[in-house]
């Protein structure tokens, strides 16, 4: 009886070559040869999040240009996964930006429509949004600049970090006693 070796196909192996020789050298040829393998893995990915496929093949073209700057500075041990990983991000990233921005579109009838000509706003809602913008003032310089980063500007809780240099738990925590803070203000000047 014959015991068949499980070795790796001569691609994979090498796959560790092709990415440091362009991670050396940044050819482009040689990303192109180690992406086209897995194109049907991700567009496969990026088609189950977003259920289209023109945007799916979009999606497949835009990872490829973070590609070729992600690995000439991330070194890359198994490729595959790392790619899965990268795609799967790019996906998630790309579905919470749409849902930041709806949209919606446009007839030619919309732009006549007597609310939009006359901006009739409700003026109850316009004190209340007046009564927050007062209130947001009224809290501490932290509290103030993470829960107008998070609420106002749409940021996420690592975006936030970011910008504003503070740890993620000093971030959740100045976004909830902020939140906590705003609330009891707006409910203590609702008599107004």
């Amino acid at each position: 009886m014959k015991f068949i070796k499980n070795t790796p196909d001569k691609q994979q192996r090498d796959e560790p070559w092709m990415l440091a020789e362009y991670r050396r050298t940044g050819d482009l040829k040689l990303l192109g040869a180690l992406y086209e393998k897995y194109m049907p893995l991700v567009y496969g990915l990026c088609l189950k999040y977003f259920k289209d496929e023109e945007e799916s093949k979009d999606a497949v073209m835009q990872i490829f240009e973070q590609l070729v700057n992600k690995l000439r500075v991330h070194e890359v041990s198994n490729f595959k996964s790392w790619l899965y990983t990268l795609a799967r991000n790019h996906c998630l990233m790309a579905l919470r930006q749409s849902e930041k921005h709806p949209t919606s579109s446009l007839d030619e009838h919309s732009m006549e429509n007597d609310a939009f000509l006359h901006h009739d706003i409700d003026p109850g809602r316009e004190q209340q949004l007046s009564q927050m913008e007062k209130c947001i003032e009224t809290l501490p310089q932290e509290q103030k600049l993470t829960i107008r980063l998070f609420y106002l500007e749409q940021k996420c809780y690592k975006e936030v970090a970011g910008i504003t240099g503070f740890d993620m738990n000093k971030v959740k925590s100045y976004i909830q006693n902020g939140k906590r803070n705003l609330k009891i203000c707006m409910e203590k000047n609702s008599g107004e």
